[in-house]
């Protein structure tokens, strides 16, 4: 009976206090950055970011106190290492990240849920280790990024990039002048190095990116559509933003 009253002592009462009001503080901290994801309709949303938050709270607050593991009965324990189950945690959910990173031709998504799921993970690990202030300035800073800094981006100067697949008719051999010219009156440059070529069925297909020169004198996506729908020796085409 000892034993089992060892467990609800009053150090033991006092440091379960201090992980749970961890865990509540970091549930909640990693709800709120994950309010951005789910407002947006990502896989990844409050549920996610809020548990990662907080079992990364609760690894490390547990390792603050190892004298107090299995009820104080296990005096010869070895000290546990916070840097180490730190570098567990960061680990653990980088293959997490690495999950939610989708590929599809040349468009990559998830980066910023990847991103921002191993920045949830930095947060409950601040709560774990009593860094409060920094656990909420770092939260702060990014529901900023998530939620602002797209805006930024389409503030400033950038380049929209379009992925491109041409099917051409079959007989015709493409001329890279030709495919050039069109696309340069059209407000793009062809980045030749992603250039790649099939043959087949007598069919030759291009894939390639075309970088606009300047985000204000480019055409959208109907227009480049229209041109190549035009255009005698297309078959077939697709079209999208080459986005990562």
């Amino acid at each position: 009976m000892q034993n089992l009253a060892d467990y609800w002592s009053l150090q033991q009462v006092t440091t379960n206090l201090i992980v749970f009001m961890n865990l509540l503080g970091a549930l909640l901290l990693g709800m709120v950055v994950g309010y951005e994801r789910t407002f947006h309709g990502r896989a990844a949303g409050m549920r996610t970011y809020g548990l990662v938050c907080m079992a990364a709270a609760a690894l490390t607050s547990i390792a603050g106190f190892p004298e107090l593991w299995f009820g104080g009965h296990a005096p010869n324990i070895a000290p546990a290492d916070p840097t180490r189950v730190i570098q567990g945690i960061v680990t653990g959910i980088g293959f997490l990240g690495a999950g939610m990173i989708m590929k599809d031709g040349l468009n990559i998504s998830g980066l910023t849920t990847a991103a921002s799921i191993w920045a949830s993970s930095a947060i409950g690990v601040l709560v774990g280790v009593g860094f409060y202030a920094s656990a909420l300035l770092l939260t702060g800073l990014s529901v900023v990024c998530m939620m602002w800094m797209s805006r930024l981006e389409q503030w400033l100067p950038t380049r929209q990039a379009v992925a491109v697949d041409i099917v051409f008719q079959g007989g015709v051999i493409p001329q890279r002048e030709v495919l050039e010219q069109a696309v340069n009156r059209q407000g793009y440059y062809i980045a030749w190095g992603s250039l790649t070529i099939k043959h087949q069925e007598s069919a030759t297909e291009w894939h390639f990116v075309a970088v606009a020169h300047s985000k204000e004198h480019c055409s959208s996506l109907p227009e480049i559509s229209q041109m190549l729908a035009d255009h005698q020796a297309v078959a077939s085409f697709s079209l999208s933003y080459a986005r990562n």
